[in-house]
Order: structure tokens, then C-alpha cells, then sequence
């Protein structure tokens, strides 16, 4: 019976406020006060929120035209990166700027991302190995090839520095990204090198019957099943 007449004078409550217009208008007076009282406040808060929307704003428009402007600047460095002409690639010719100038300007942008990219790539080449790794990790790509073959370097820089562990968990994930007939078995051989560089020749075996049984037609086949009757017969003896 308590709840039925809780809920009922609820309800006459609700009525009154609908109905009657002095119970409207006071509970408007009410909202005017509350405001002019705390008009700093809310006018704080407000020009705060302009300032975020606007900032961030500025920030979005700011990165998309340093973007723009980097890409132009780059295509003379990829051209040199290219012809294999890594030092003008790296350090620009005087009149174009070369990757590492690309990095240091136009931080944050895709430009600079897909730079370290190519400085990891150059440095490699070069035998700096550690320099290879600081760029190239600092490199990301949506496109997967891409991503697979950043993967694919970081594990080469790391085997040529025997950090067996570090290369197989590249190559690993070189492997796994996005699977396909092209790039996956080359990825794979180059993990069952670094299978058998740390000792496990167990999972070197393993990943060469990978590409036996997956990759018949890539170029890495015969070779897998070559290493992989060597080791079995390592193992045998």
C-alpha cells in the first residue's frame, strides 16, 4: 500500500509541474539564479571547451600541412634511396633534404614515419645494426607487406648482432603477418636460420616442413627441404 501511494503522489507532483504555470516559472527562476551565480564558472568552462575543440583542430590541420610538405621534400630522398645513393639519401644533396633532416623537422607526420623506415633499411645495408633497429622500431604501416618486411629487417639486424631470441620473435611476426604465397616462405626460411643459430633444431625442422608441406611452388622450397634432410640427419648421428 506504501508504494501505491508514494507512486500516486509522484504522479500528482509530475501533474502540478505540467499544469500549473507559477510551479513552471519558479522552478525557471530557480535555473536563471543558479546560473548568474555561477556565470564564471559556466563562462569558464565554455571558453576551456573552445579552446580544446580549437586546439585540437589546429593540431589536425598543422600535421596534415607539415605532412604535405615533408612528402614533397622526401621524393628526392627516395629517388637517391633508389639508385642506391644511401649518403645522399641519408643527408639530402644541399638543396633537398635526405631522411634523417626529414625525421628531425617533420616529427609525428607520415613522412617521418615511413622515413625511419628507410634509414633502418639504409643502416642495415651499411652493417650499423643497432642504428638499423632504434629507426626501424620506430616504424609502423597499415599496409601489411610492409609491416612484415620492417618485421623482417629488425630480425636481420638482430641475428647479424646474435640476439637469436630477438631476431626468431621478428621473424615470427614477420611470418604471421597477413600469411601469403609471396613473402610468408621467405620470412619462414629466414626464421628456421635463426632456429638453428640459437641450437633448436627442433623447430628449425619444424618451420622447414612449413615451407615444404605450404610452399611447394616458392622459390624457398627446394632449399628448405635440403636444410631440413641435413639437420634430421645432425640429428640422427
Amino acid at each position: 500500500m506504501t508504494k501505491k501511494h508514494t507512486t500516486k503522489a509522484q504522479d500528482e507532483q509530475a501533474n502540478e509541474l505540467l499544469e500549473n504555470p507559477e510551479v513552471i516559472a519558479e522552478r525557471l527562476n530557480r535555473g536563471e539564479t543558479f546560473i548568474k551565480k555561477n556565470s564564471k564558472i559556466f563562462g569558464g568552462i565554455l571558453i576551456a571547451g573552445i579552446l580544446v575543440i580549437a586546439g585540437v583542430l589546429f593540431y589536425q590541420i598543422n600535421k596534415q600541412n607539415q605532412n604535405k610538405k615533408a612528402q614533397a621534400e622526401m621524393f628526392q630522398a627516395v629517388y637517391y634511396f633508389e639508385q642506391d645513393s644511401t649518403d645522399l639519401a641519408l643527408n639530402g644533396d644541399g638543396s633537398n633534404p635526405g631522411f634523417l633532416k626529414i625525421v628531425d623537422q617533420y616529427s609525428g607526420t607520415a613522412a617521418a614515419n615511413l622515413s625511419h623506415f628507410y634509414i633502418g633499411a639504409i643502416y642495415l645495408s651499411e652493417g650499423k645494426f643497432k642504428e638499423s633497429i632504434d629507426h626501424m622500431k620506430k616504424f609502423s604501416a597499415d599496409d601489411y607487406f610492409v609491416q612484415a618486411r620492417a618485421y623482417a629487417l629488425l630480425g636481420d639486424a638482430n641475428l647479424e648482432l646474435g640476439n637469436t631470441k630477438e631476431a626468431i620473435s621478428f621473424y615470427k611476426k614477420a611470418a604471421d603477418e597477413k600469411e601469403n604465397k609471396y613473402f610468408t616462405p621467405r620470412y619462414l626460411s629466414k626464421l628456421a636460420i635463426a632456429y638453428e643459430e640459437a641450437g633448436d633444431f627442433d623447430n628449425a625442422v619444424k618451420t622447414y616442413s612449413i615451407i615444404e608441406d605450404k610452399y611447394f611452388e616458392s622459390f624457398e622450397f627446394t632449399a628448405a627441404r635440403k636444410h631440413k634432410a641435413r639437420l634430421e640427419g645432425l640429428a640422427s648421428k
